[in-house]
């Protein structure tokens, strides 16, 4: 699909972005669909088509990620902001981890980037991207 036709397809209002081959990132998105108040949030993995055109469509670097996205309605998140964000629309008491972002963000943004940078040295690493199973496959882009 050309960068212009997807300009022309509508993004879902909520959306995260995450490190397919991340095993962090997987496990992540499992629990945000567990813990979810209500089903908003779809899925793309950065490394697939899909994911690289929602990046560019929202003006974010397509190569070399180290960070989840979230997109809602137009605004975009980042690093703990984007957690903070998420956390916002999960069930208590995950809920309750907003609390954060009465921390500085370069204090939190310097955590988030230490685990970002050892995150598959520290929980490892899939060779390819997971593939969504039947359940999951409507909220993930394809």
């Amino acid at each position: 699909m050309s960068e212009e036709s997807f300009s022309e397809i509508s993004l879902p209002a909520k959306l995260i972005l995450f490190d397919g081959v991340c095993v962090l990132c997987n496990g992540s998105m499992q629990f945000i669909m567990k813990h979810e108040r209500a089903a908003e949030f779809r899925f793309a993995a950065v490394q697939s088509d899909a994911g690289r055109r929602a990046l560019a469509a929202h003006g974010q670097p397509t190569e070399d990620w180290d960070s989840v996205v979230v997109v809602d309605g137009s605004a975009v998140y980042l690093k703990s902001d984007a957690a903070i964000r998420i956390a916002r629309d999960l069930r208590a008491p995950w809920s309750w981890l907003r609390v954060l972002a009465i921390l500085p963000r370069g204090l939190r943004d310097w955590f988030y980037d230490r685990v970002a940078r050892n995150r598959y040295r520290l929980f490892g690493r899939y060779d390819h991207c997971r593939i969504p199973t039947a359940e999951e496959r409507g909220r993930f882009l394809q």
